[in-house]
């Protein structure tokens, strides 16, 4: 079960890969490399990088010794800033069930519950940063790969 859409997954994964290869060995990597390492389809990966150099997330240079990187800075942010740069911020704050009306005063089946649930995801992405997986990455312990 997934709670990101496909796009923030592939984005948060591609994240990582950069950070780490970013880190690793001070690269800039391509969408060819990056889809591999992540296992995603490379055309709609490079969508997903535009927006999120466009926004500030990652950084891209062109030409020959081109590619995506991210700066040491963009390494402190916290996952949240990707999932909101992708996703919004519905998954903070909307309902469990989707419902438009669902609140504290009229709450749907799931509310009280998910409520819960939201506030730990919210602090879990709000307290990881996109570099703290780098040194469990780079040591291969943990993977990109589905």
């Amino acid at each position: 079960m997934a709670i990101f859409s496909k796009t923030c997954e592939y984005a948060i994964r591609a994240v990582f890969y950069i950070a780490h290869k970013t880190v690793a060995d001070g690269s800039r990597v391509g969408i060819k490399d990056i889809a591999a390492g992540i296992d995603s389809p490379e055309l709609y990966l490079g969508k997903i990088l535009q927006d999120l150099s466009r926004k500030g997330l990652i950084s891209s240079a062109k030409g020959p010794h081109g590619g995506f990187f991210i700066e040491p800075a963009a390494l402190k942010r916290p996952l949240s800033d990707i999932v909101e740069a992708v996703d919004g911020d519905s998954l903070f704050h909307g309902c469990g069930l989707g419902l438009k009306q669902c609140s504290e005063i009229k709450p749907c089946p799931l509310h009280n519950e998910f409520k819960d649930i939201r506030t730990r995801i919210f602090v879990l992405l709000n307290t990881t940063t996109i570099g703290e997986f780098n040194t469990e990455l780079i040591d291969g312990l943990l993977s990109l790969k589905k």
